[in-house]
């Protein structure tokens, strides 16, 4: 019989196991999204010296402030291992009804016709897949078709000339900082908070752990999810009366298209599971503004819209890719 002999303390070099590399392994791929990011954006800035200036990174974070607001909030859904894919066809049918409803109506009466279309939207689904158990991605692709059908029933066409007290909302600022970034801001705050300082966070990561398992040690599993999708409706509500204010525009067509896909890659990029249980929002926000420098960037390189689109295909390809191997060494260690 033969031993196997362990160098004494002090003695010798230490001794790499599989858990070791895999750990190592998962700490270099958790720092791959900030130095990518950092990377695209040192890249871009020397091709061109448009890029890194105050007035660009104030664009991009303006113009992708829809996409933070919905993410913040889809993060924590994912992480509780639910799916929302109609995100993009609320975001339509909200802004083409709410834009209708302005012109109509008034900008109150109207804002307040969006929001509770998207609280409408999030409870359907929260009722349907939250308590009535069906099936989250039959449900929301449901949803996709049925909101995008709506939006261009009710709209033929582009809804413009809203007020000017809505319309400067959209463009202007505060303090010199405008104002789709302040509130997108606070929702991105407010939603870190939450799931890193309360109670509810933890149970969110329980749900998406083991259902059943947290069902079983008193989580209300089904009212915490059907309050996620609920939120997540009003959080694309917000986004959607931001972009109508943003464009002075509401085309029924075109509003939200590839939003569902932009908000999935963001949220994978940031290292939420598909089938959640962990995840954190600050990463998902690194996630966000790593498309947004993406998308700038290429159309400062005058790169097309085609191109564009597969590139941004292959980065969410590289995203399910990395939390494939993710996945592998956690279950190694």
């Amino acid at each position: 019989m033969t031993t196997t002999q362990t160098p004494a303390p002090g003695l010798g070099s230490p001794v790499s196991t599989p858990a070791t590399s895999a750990r190592l392994t998962l700490t270099a791929i958790s720092w791959v999204l900030p130095i990518a990011t950092v990377a695209l954006m040192v890249y871009f800035a020397a091709r061109t010296p448009v890029f890194l200036t105050s007035q660009n990174l104030l664009a991009i974070a303006t113009q992708n402030a829809p996409t933070f607001i919905v993410a913040a909030v889809f993060a924590a859904l994912l992480m509780a291992g639910y799916v929302d894919l109609s995100v993009g066809s609320q975001l339509a049918l909200v802004g083409v009804a709410s834009g209708t409803a302005i012109n109509a109506w008034g900008t109150v009466p109207g804002i307040l016709v969006g929001l509770l279309i998207g609280l409408l939207c999030g409870a359907l689904n929260g009722l349907l897949i939250g308590v009535l158990s069906f099936s989250p991605i039959v449900v929301t692709l449901g949803g996709l078709a049925a909101g995008r059908g709506i939006a261009q029933y009710i709209g033929q066409g582009s809804i413009f000339g809203f007020p000017d007290g809505f319309v400067d909302f959209g463009a202007g600022e505060t303090a010199g900082v405008p104002n789709l970034i302040l509130v997108a801001a606070m929702v991105c705050l407010v939603a870190m908070v939450v799931m890193g300082r309360f109670p509810i966070g933890r149970k969110i990561i329980a749900i998406g752990v083991n259902a059943r398992a947290a069902y079983l040690v008193g989580i209300r599993v089904k009212p915490i999810v059907f309050g996620l999708y609920t939120m997540t409706g009003l959080a694309v509500a917000v986004a959607a009366l931001l972009q109508i204010a943003r464009l002075d525009s509401a085309p029924s067509g075109t509003l939200g298209d590839g939003f569902e896909v932009t908000i999935l890659t963001a949220v994978l990029l940031g290292g939420v599971p598909f089938d959640g249980g962990r995840g954190s929002v600050w990463r998902v926000l690194v996630g966000v503004w790593l498309i947004g420098v993406l998308k700038n960037g290429l159309t400062l390189l005058n790169i097309s819209t085609e191109l564009s689109g597969i590139i941004t295909g292959g980065v969410l390809v590289l995203a399910a890719g990395l939390e494939a191997i993710r996945h592998t060494l956690t279950k190694t260690r």
